[in-house]
């Protein structure tokens, strides 16, 4: 049979050398994924904050807190 080769190492150091190639694609995809995630995570923070802010504001201004000196 042409093409095949005749030592069963290199059979198997081929199909470790795609596997690791697949492994190595999934790796890459789940570093983007959890990229995506902590940037969206960021975001949801920053409104978080902005919301926290505008709370305080109205609580003073309802004198519903204590005005620190």
């Amino acid at each position: 049979m042409a093409g095949e080769p005749d030592n069963v190492v290199l059979v198997l150091l081929r199909r470790i050398d795609e596997r690791t190639g697949r492994m190595a694609d999934d790796l890459q995809d789940l570093k983007s994924r959890v990229t995506s995630i902590e940037e969206g995570l960021a975001g949801v923070n920053r409104r978080l904050d902005r919301i926290d802010n505008r709370v305080d504001r109205i609580e003073r201004r309802l004198e519903l807190t204590e005005v620190e000196h």
